[in-house]
């Protein structure tokens, strides 16, 4: 139902007089085409208020965006420095995390780098203070082979001496105006001849060596069962490993304390207790007897 206007009451109050009075009637007819005429220009005026004040407000939209887009590309936008504030603060933040992520590689790098090169420098120390004590050791095996070969020749009766080849000439003969040459082989043999002469056999005195009384590790015919497997030493029905306590004996009635060091292929290596010192041992000369290994405590 439409609301009651003014108007409309205005028109109620006509309508009723009309039907009382027939002058009031016709004036009444007059009045309502008037109202009805003012109401339709009310309502058209104030369609065309809408649509003004639409247009007005469009106006100011698109004025207001034309302003913040140029101040967006002048940089003074507002929204636009606060935006940017807030990502300026994200990359300082993410440059001061990498900054501090770089130092700490950097430190630890460089400690690895220290202990790296610490760590080389010992071990080249140490390969170069085994590497001479190997070579001392084996020049020391060396030395005792030669004065045990010397001492063995001794006692034998050979001799390491090399004596010259001498050459002489046959005394001419008298139906014979050539002289001859003796050939080297004819020399040799000759000085054996000489020599086996001039050396007859004498009587052996108890004072000499071929009675002196042979130590098991003396003894030609005495031989000793000695191999090595899995890193382990078989020696006269014993086994021994590393760092096993033992006596090393020799042909000059010594006796060593010694551990064992390392057990190689074909020989061992064994460490004096008194100096540290280390000597190699190969497994004939085990086997032959230059040395013989005794079991001892680790005390």
């Amino acid at each position: 139902m439409r609301p009651m206007t003014p108007n409309s009451k205005s028109r109620e109050k006509v309508i009723g007089s009309e039907r009382r009075h027939p002058i009031a009637r016709a004036w009444s007819h007059t009045t309502t085409d008037t109202e009805d005429a003012s109401e339709t220009d009310l309502a058209k005026h104030e369609e065309e208020d809408f649509v003004e004040m639409k247009e007005q407000m469009y106006q100011d939209k698109l004025a207001s965006l034309k302003r913040q887009l140029q101040q967006l590309q002048e940089g003074t936008l507002q929204e636009y420095q606060k935006r940017l504030k807030k990502l300026d603060q994200q990359y300082k933040e993410r440059i001061r995390n990498a900054e501090l992520f770089l130092q700490l590689e950097t430190d630890q790098v460089e400690k690895n780098y220290v202990k790296e090169k610490k760590a080389a420098a010992k071990e080249f120390e140490d390969k170069k203070i085994e590497l001479k004590e190997n070579l001392i050791a084996e020049l020391e095996e060396k030395k005792k082979m030669i004065e045990n070969e010397k001492l063995t020749m001794e006692l034998t009766g050979d001799s390491m001496e090399v004596k010259p080849i001498m050459t002489r000439k046959l005394r001419r003969r008298p139906n014979d105006p050539l002289n001859y040459l003796l050939t080297d082989e004819q020399i040799m043999e000759d000085l054996r001849t000489l020599n086996k002469l001039k050396s007859p056999k004498r009587p052996a005195s108890p004072s000499s060596p071929e009675h002196l009384p042979a130590t098991p590790a003396e003894s030609p015919a005495q031989r000793f069962e000695a191999r090595i497997e899995d890193g382990k030493l078989y020696y006269d029905k014993r086994w021994y490993h590393k760092s096993q306590a033992i006596y090393l004996e020799s042909k000059e009635n010594t006796k060593i304390s010694c551990v064992i060091s390392s057990v190689g292929a074909n020989e061992i290596w064994v460490r004096k207790t008194s100096d540290s010192t280390k000597m190699r041992i190969y497994l004939g000369q085990l086997q032959r007897g230059v040395f013989v290994i005794r079991r001892r405590s680790a005390t």
